[in-house]
């Protein structure tokens, strides 16, 4: 199945999702931060449509073949940016989460982001792999139920430590990747 002709600006929607996203972030760390325990539907529905929007611009650039270096690189960005502040919040502010989620979470993220930045000058191509994408969908959906429930509901953090250990599976998939695409 060909891929449907879209217009320029139409083409540019996946990026302007991806800015979108950029510029949630700090309306969801206004949100969050003040809240009774890290309960804050308000936040949550902010964090909950950077999900949503980062499913919509990964379908869109696929379906019309219209990924940018841009999108590329920014989209995964904007994806670690959030989570990484929502894992930082729930951590060091409203202590819902522990800090060993916090050292895990963001010590995979500066990893590949360092990574990415040593490899990119010698022919990686970033290619996010599917369970990267899965990681990043359970991790969102998992924040987005901590921070709907209130502290000492377990549930949300099984499927939290899911996404952390979905993540960390597909970090090992890419240092692989990376390994052999620099060696190759």
């Amino acid at each position: 199945m060909s891929a449907r002709a879209v217009s320029a600006p139409l083409a540019q929607l996946p990026n302007a999702l991806t800015i979108l996203r950029l510029a949630l972030i700090p309306i969801f760390v206004v949100l969050l931060v003040p809240a009774d325990e890290g309960y804050s539907w308000a936040a949550a529905i902010v964090f909950a449509v950077a999900g949503i929007t980062d499913q919509i611009d990964g379908w869109l650039a696929r379906r019309w073949h219209v990924e940018s270096q841009f999108g590329k690189v920014a989209d995964p960005l904007a994806d670690r940016l959030m989570i990484d502040a929502a894992v930082i919040i729930l951590v060091a502010v409203h202590h819902r989460l522990p800090w060993v989620a916090l050292v895990l979470v963001v010590a995979r993220d500066a990893l590949l982001i360092g990574g990415y930045k040593l490899l990119m000058p010698r022919g990686y191509e970033l290619d996010v792999n599917f369970l990267g994408k899965l990681a990043t969908w359970v991790l969102y959906a998992s924040l987005a139920f901590v921070m709907v429930t209130h502290e000492g509901t377990d549930w949300p953090l099984w499927i939290f430590w899911a996404g952390v250990g979905l993540a960390l599976a597909a970090a090992a998939q890419y240092v692989a990747t990376a390994s052999r695409t620099v060696r190759g």
